[in-house]
């Protein structure tokens, strides 16, 4: 279940996606060639479904599905120009895809939705050609990684941590990736470490506004964990403040794991 959504979602993805300045060389790294045929499982607006068609190239094709029909709507807005590129609504676990059918498969800030984690890896491993790249990015501990970082926030936001746990969202997916990959016998495993922001200093605005918009959407979940929506939006307020500090430093990961089908 995505607990994300809202009026905004598309375009806080869109810049979280630009932001990141690191997916068109991962992707390169962790195997996407010219003329590959490959799948952006959860792809959102579409932004890096872009970026994998400008790799891949009109001798290739990129397949970019996710449940949600305004983002899908985005995204062949976003790359109606390229006919080598077609989006569907699907989920990352039934993807309806044949077998063997991809040589590359990406999948971004989607695991950490998901409480059944093996069957969608092993979804995407059934569209993957023997050989193929299985390439899951996905966050680790997003929000703690604060200093100063008072006692009273780091409570308030384990409260949140263990609301969404409550539907099966899990705040520490990344470190977890290289074990599952392994256990489900992909091969030439492989993790990067990445920054999903790093600031010495005072956040900038579209940190702040991906804050904002972050906890605005969760609200109805992790609001009763506080007792009631003024403390939560209280807590928020502050977190927001500790990002604006000037003498603050936050930073925050991404783990990247790779692995090839057998």
């Amino acid at each position: 279940m995505y607990l994300m959504e809202s009026t905004e979602e598309g375009r806080r993805l869109l810049a979280q996606e630009g932001a990141s300045g690191y997916v068109r060389s991962v992707l390169v790294a962790t195997g996407l060639q010219p003329g590959a045929r490959a799948l952006d499982a959860g792809c959102g607006p579409g932004g890096i479904s872009e970026t994998m068609a400008e790799l891949v190239g009109p001798a290739g094709a990129v397949v970019g599905l996710d449940l949600n029909e305004e983002r899908l709507r985005e995204a062949r807005a976003r790359n109606a120009h390229r006919p080598w590129v077609r989006f569907a609504q699907a989920d990352v676990r039934r993807t309806g895809l044949p077998d063997a059918s991809v040589d590359y498969v990406w999948s971004q800030y989607v695991f950490e939705y998901l409480p059944d984690r093996p069957v969608a890896l092993a979804e995407l491993m059934r569209v993957t050609r023997p050989g193929g790249r299985v390439v899951v990015s996905d966050i680790d501990g997003l929000g703690f990684q604060n200093w100063p970082f008072p006692e009273h926030l780091r409570v308030g936001t384990q409260r949140i941590v263990d609301a969404l746990a409550t539907r099966g969202f899990d705040l520490h997916v990344g470190r977890k990736l290289f074990s599952e990959f392994r256990s489900a016998g992909l091969q030439d495993v492989r993790v990067h470490l990445l920054p999903y922001y790093l600031v010495a200093g005072a956040a900038d605005e579209r940190l702040m506004k991906d804050w904002e918009i972050r906890f605005a959407a969760l609200e109805p979940v992790a609001a009763p964990a506080f007792g009631g929506h003024a403390p939560y939006q209280e807590h928020c307020r502050e977190f927001l403040r500790m990002l604006a500090d000037p003498d603050g430093f936050k930073y925050a990961v991404t783990l990247v794991t790779e692995g090839t089908r057998p």
